[in-house]
Order: C-alpha cells, then structure tokens, then sequence
C-alpha cells in the first residue's frame, strides 16, 4: 500500500512489523531446538483431521451444487463437532442449521450482504 501521509508510519510499515515479530519467534524456536528444550511431539490422530477435511469438502460441494449457505455452514458444523470428539449429531444438526439460520439472516437482512443462496434460503 502506498502511503498517503506525509510524516509518521503509513500501511506499508505493518508488514515490516510482523515479519520481525515472526523473525524473533523463529530465532527463538531455532535456538531452543539446538538445546534440546522443545517439549515431546503428542501422539497424532488423523481421524479429527480428516473429518475437518470431509467438512470443507462437503462445504465446498453444497455450495457448488446449489444447496446453498445454511446447509453447507451446518455439514462443516457438524463434521468438525465430530472431530473434536462430540457424538450427538442429531443435536449438532439442529444447532448448526439454528445457527447458520441466524448468520445467513444477520448477513442477508442486516448487512445487506449476499451469501450463497439454496432452497432453504429461498424459503426465508
């Protein structure tokens, strides 16, 4: 970004800023994996990965197929409740699609903004 004052920092000063800050964090990291104090690597699941990955996938498919924002919202809400190792998905439906509900309505009335449209927004 160009900056537009005449004294003082303008926009093209933040991206410095966080460089450095990641700069430091990485010369910290490097320097505590030569002593060896980094802590112990926890044992990986992949399954809450991959469920999160089925979400985003679904997401992404409902919303290209036309199914719209409400549902697509409400598989990637259920599938990652899922993986955070919640089982009641017949309550997790019914939150995501309350939820989703409310957000499409706050982003479609309020904001006057539009978001994937499907047969259950059409109905709204």
């Amino acid at each position: 970004l160009q900056s537009t004052a005449m004294y003082g920092m303008g926009p093209e000063a933040m991206p410095v800023v966080v460089a450095c800050g990641l700069a430091l964090l990485a010369i910290g990291n490097f320097i505590d994996a030569l002593r060896g104090n980094l802590p112990a690597r926890e044992s990986s699941d992949p399954l809450p990965v991959v469920l999160i990955l089925i979400g985003l996938a679904l997401l992404i498919a409902i919303i290209g197929f036309g199914g719209g924002f409400i549902l697509a919202t409400s598989a990637l809400f259920v599938t990652t409740s899922a993986a955070f190792g919640r089982r009641a998905v017949l309550v997790d439906t019914a939150i995501a699609l309350v939820m989703s509900t409310l957000i499409y309505l706050a982003f479609d009335r309020l904001l006057t903004l539009s978001l994937p449209a499907g047969p259950l927004e059409r109905l709204l």
